[in-house]
């Protein structure tokens, strides 16, 4: 069984699969990739409507829904329909695309979250820096994200391809130089993608808590940097077990490749696409009121001018309102 998220090859054989394995695959893929694409394509319907007050911080959280939107898109929906499918659907030409945009939507994520850590550290430690930046209607840290993804995802095209794996039979493998070509690929993609990141966000994350306490710091900053370390926190939790499977499987020839646990592992990882938006929306305060009140909106909109509806959304509305006031 080829490994998900296009993160690794399969073995140079071709492997039947186990079918109750790849329904529990077709169905947890299923509900992230709904999940991802309505929350993340939620959250920028409300950013997008709030562009004329666009503070830094949600321009940040507006481009990583972009890029978890373009892993539902283009990571997990491709990987849903290959397990489907059993086989990869389409020319060579289409194989070494969908790699490339699927480890695009892990770059770009996970830089995002880099950038946009950093960002609030220089909030923090260096608000003059800050200041000057601002004024500037380029986000640098956000187009180098973006560059470095694009760049960091090329490697993909010449390794992935259209490949014979039985007599007649093809599929979108990679063609590793033996015997360490693929424990390479595995161990760089840990590197740039979740280490190098990781240890450059934690520094961003808890540096500006020492360096000044939370008494000089503005509730804004204060919620901004809440938001940004459980977003760090949740992927850390998301992916290490990914790249620790990954690890040890390309490393441990023994590894049991084949099992549920190493196969949910590594799909739970798109998760980090789902919570995102989720604690975006539940710690920032303003926008689930925002929210619902659009929802709201467009409800009543529907109804007869004076004509009074208790619905669910109407609920949620209040509850969250009553505990903004409380606060």
């Amino acid at each position: 069984m080829r490994a998900p998220n296009g993160s690794a090859s399969a073995d140079a054989e071709d492997v039947p699969r186990d079918e109750s394995l790849a329904r529990v695959e077709i169905a947890l893929l299923s509900v992230i990739f709904v999940s991802a694409s309505l929350l993340n394509a939620a959250l920028l319907l409300v950013l997008w409507r709030q562009r004329k007050q666009m503070s830094r911080m949600r321009v940040f959280v507006f481009h990583l829904c972009l890029a978890d939107l373009v892993v539902a898109l283009f990571q997990v929906c491709p990987q849903l329909i290959w397990d489907i499918t059993d086989r990869f659907v389409g020319p060579d030409l289409v194989c070494r695309l969908v790699k490339y945009l699927q480890v695009l939507g892990m770059f770009s994520s996970t830089y995002m979250i880099v950038v946009m850590t950093v960002d609030r550290y220089q909030a923090v430690c260096n608000p003059m820096v800050k200041f000057q930046r601002a004024r500037t209607r380029i986000n640098v840290p956000v187009c180098a994200a973006w560059a470095l993804s694009v760049v960091g995802s090329l490697p993909q095209v010449f390794i992935f391809s259209q490949v014979e794996v039985a007599p007649g039979v093809f599929d979108c493998w990679a063609d590793f130089i033996q015997p360490w070509g693929l424990q390479t690929y595995v161990t760089w993609t840990t590197l740039v993608i979740f280490i190098l990141p990781v240890t450059t966000g934690s520094k961003g994350v808890w540096l500006p808590s020492r360096a000044s306490g939370a008494a000089s710091m503005s509730k804004a900053r204060v919620k901004t940097l809440k938001i940004t370390v459980v977003i760090v926190l949740a992927y850390i939790i998301c992916w290490a077990p990914f790249f620790t499977v990954q690890l040890w499987s390309a490393w441990d020839t023994h590894a049991p490749k084949e099992t549920a646990t190493f196969t949910i592992l590594m799909l739970l990882a798109s998760l980090n696409s789902c919570a995102n938006p989720c604690i975006y929306l539940l710690l920032s305060g303003q926008f689930p009121k925002k929210l619902l009140t659009l929802l709201c909106r467009r409800n009543s909109n529907r109804k007869s001018p004076g004509h009074e509806d208790p619905t669910l959304v109407s609920s949620l509305y209040m509850s969250f309102k009553n505990i903004s006031e409380s606060k």
